[in-house]
């Protein structure tokens, strides 16, 4: 391990050469805000914070040991080393430096925001995550609505012990992923207060379509989409034109939105006259597609993407992108050959003029 490899960067400061020091989720941070897409600000605890943590404590063998001959078919075992690690790495105190250094970028977080106690989100970014053909996404944990230094290192750990969920320790055992070689950052990023938010495909994840971007959304956090417990608006935008060709507004009961006495994120009702109501509007809906299709063009593959519109933010920029990691079930099978021929840029503008906007 290197002692000089610093504990804590800016997102900023990474892009897709940092996997190995911030992980997929951060790196593709730094890569959008570098390639000017709107991203709330933040930084990574890197993976060599993780692996010093764990050598300091004197748990590194421990772990290994306690993972050693499991199955990955056989739960009760993994439920036990599992929650076994995870006390191993939510037990030790921090270092002073540790605790110093991050303390002290959330300080600065807090300056460029304007906000005290900066609310931030807290998320695992594993050097393995986030991989073309792998489907390593949301193994490990992700924490909203966090403030003050102390609660930001609370969910640090805990982000660190999210490497060895019973989930995760079973997929990488599975997919022949040696324990060792992977390790974990943690992105603490500026909480979007959003009014709307969810997850955008620059395909469409039903068929594979590549000339749609699909958006789906609901109010509030993103975290009533991407669990699933709403069915969410979806809309679907022609990506040439980046017409919207298709609405389908849902009735959506629950969205998770900030607790004004307890400062954390909670699920609340959506009231009845709200629920069938369009939570995203179609000038973000175009926004969003744009940014997808920049995203898209970036990484030169189809990415799907969490979202949100901050209402703390002007609304000529208040459309952010919270991350974005490559589509895995359709991007790598093979493009289907012959056929009838595949319209052209022009086929659909000339369409689109024809035909006006079509919204079903």
């Amino acid at each position: 391990m290197d002692r000089q490899a610093p504990l804590v960067v800016w997102f900023e400061d990474c892009n897709k050469e940092s996997v190995p020091v911030v992980g997929g989720k951060n790196a593709s941070l730094g890569e959008m805000i570098n390639a000017g897409i709107r991203v709330p600000p933040g930084f990574a605890v890197t993976t060599t914070a993780y692996q010093r943590f764990c050598d300091e404590a004197g748990i590194s063998g421990d772990i290994l040991g306690a993972l050693d001959g499991l199955d990955h078919q056989d739960s009760a075992a993994l439920n036990q080393a599992s929650a076994a690690i995870r006390e191993m790495i939510e037990s030790p105190s921090f270092s002073w430096e540790f605790e110093d250094h991050i303390a002290e970028f959330y300080r600065r977080l807090a300056k460029r925001c304007l906000l005290p106690a900066v609310p931030v989100a807290c998320r695992s970014s594993a050097t393995a995550e986030d991989l073309p053909g792998a489907s390593f996404a949301g193994q490990q944990e992700t924490y909203l609505w966090v403030r003050g230094a102390d609660n930001v290192l609370d969910k640090v750990r805990k982000c660190f012990s999210s490497l060895f969920t019973p989930r995760a320790i079973a997929y990488r055992v599975k997919m022949g992923f040696p324990h060792e070689q992977v390790a974990i950052s943690v992105g603490v990023q500026k909480m979007a207060n959003s009014f709307t938010a969810g997850v955008m495909f620059t395909l469409n994840p039903a068929n594979g379509d590549r000339s749609v971007i699909v958006i789906d959304s609901n109010f509030g956090f993103g975290e009533s989409v991407v669990s699933g417990e709403v069915t969410p608006d979806n809309f679907v935008v022609n990506k040439v034109t980046l017409d919207i060709i298709k609405k389908t507004i849902s009735r959506k009961g629950v969205y998770y939105t900030v607790d004004p006495e307890t400062h954390a994120s909670t699920c609340r009702e959506i009231p009845t006259e709200r629920q069938t109501a369009q939570s995203t509007i179609d000038d973000d809906i175009i926004e969003l597609a744009k940014m997808g299709k920049i995203i898209e063009k970036h990484y030169g593959r189809p990415q799907d993407i969490e979202w949100a519109v901050d209402k703390d933010m002007p609304t000529t920029g208040n459309v952010m992108i919270l991350q974005s990691r490559p589509e895995t079930v359709w991007s790598d099978k093979k493009r289907e050959t012959g056929g009838a021929p595949k319209k052209s840029v022009m086929d659909f503008m000339l369409d689109s003029m024809m035909k006006g906007k079509k919204i079903t």
